[in-house]
């Protein structure tokens, strides 16, 4: 765990400035390019950008985003949380991300899902009773471009290959790639069938809950005879100088993202109570820089994480109050995480 990797992730949630005037999403995406500049400065390891096609959200083309950032940074990896691969054809999203391998000098990843939004679908013209096929068909398809090999593949959604090659190929040979995970068996069970790592999806309730499956997650490697794969999960949080302001400035945002979505999916609203259940001891990783590394260094040790990626947009937050909080995350949260997991 002393090796364990620390990145970012945004959906690019469009923000608000500092008089609450909703920011323009092109401005939102410059932002966002600016943040993973400043995120490789202080020496994050990776920032991945989410996938997504409706209002409050400004990025729907993430490896365009990403190619852009490539361009003005040197180390950070680049790559997405998540590409939604059921509204996509699996040959043009490899294209595009060994693409971006080629520009960014070998420094592309993607992660895969079936995303926890639908409007990609009847957008793309695809059929959401075959929401579990599409993903499983695809996978299976995007599992084999992996080896950049010529694919003989055959399913019920889009034409068989026979033979076929895509390009560009990557220098190493191999994109690297995990597979977006919310809880379920059944996904841990196809990230260790297809040799994908699972990137765990932690937004929710202590993260110890999911201790069992990543123990199902290694008994499934060992029962197939896998070397073993890395693990990743990813939270929501925000760090700020103290507990008290961190908390002041997240829950605002917090509640406004939160209710949108909970008034489209039957939730209640949320409470102060129920936030601050999160962030003492749920997966809200939110408070001064020592407290958000115990929290960190606490669930890298009890889950046994190779990566931990801080998802630092948590609705129309400010991009100032952004950028002190990336900046926080790099030069003193990971330090201080990496100095406990040594200790």
């Amino acid at each position: 765990m002393s090796d364990t990797k620390f990145g970012l992730d945004t959906f690019g949630d469009v923000t608000v400035d500092n008089s609450g005037e909703r920011t323009p999403a092109h401005q939102v995406i410059r932002d966002v390019v600016s943040q993973a500049v400043l995120a490789d400065q202080v020496g994050i390891d990776a920032i991945g950008l989410g996938e997504h096609h409706r209002d409050d959200y400004a990025i729907s083309s993430p490896d365009i985003v990403l190619a852009a950032i490539a361009a003005q940074t040197s180390n950070i990896h680049l790559g997405t949380a998540v590409t939604v691969l059921s509204s996509d054809d699996p040959v043009r999203v490899y294209e595009r991300f060994a693409t971006l391998d080629a520009v960014s000098n070998g420094r592309a990843e993607i992660t895969l899902g079936r995303g926890s939004f639908t409007e990609s679908f009847p957008l793309f013209g695809y059929d959401l009773d075959q929401y579990e096929t599409l993903f499983n068909e695809k996978l299976d398809l995007f599992s084999k471009l992996l080896d950049e090999k010529p694919v003989h593949w055959q399913g019920t959604h889009r034409a068989p290959l026979h033979g076929a090659n895509v390009y560009p190929k990557t220098a190493a040979g191999r994109l690297p790639a995990w597979i977006g995970v919310g809880g379920s068996p059944e996904s841990v069970i196809r990230s260790v069938k297809y040799g994908i790592p699972m990137m765990l999806a932690i937004i929710g309730g202590d993260p110890a809950r999911f201790a069992p499956y990543v123990d199902l997650y290694h008994r499934a490697q060992d029962e197939i005879g896998r070397d073993r794969m890395p693990l990743g999960a990813h939270s929501p949080g925000h760090i700020a100088a103290t507990d008290d302001l961190a908390r002041e400035q997240l829950f605002p945002h917090f509640k406004v993202n939160r209710d949108r979505i909970g008034a489209e999916r039957g939730w209640p609203p949320t409470s102060y109570d129920d936030f601050l259940r999160e962030a003492d001891s749920g997966s809200l990783y939110v408070g001064s820089p020592e407290t958000v590394a115990q929290r960190i260094a606490s669930t890298v040790q009890t889950l046994g994480l190779d990566r931990f990626d801080l998802k630092y947009s948590n609705g129309p937050m400010p991009h100032e109050q952004l950028t002190e909080s990336i900046e926080l995350y790099g030069q003193t949260v990971i330090p201080m995480v990496k100095d406990m997991l040594t200790r």
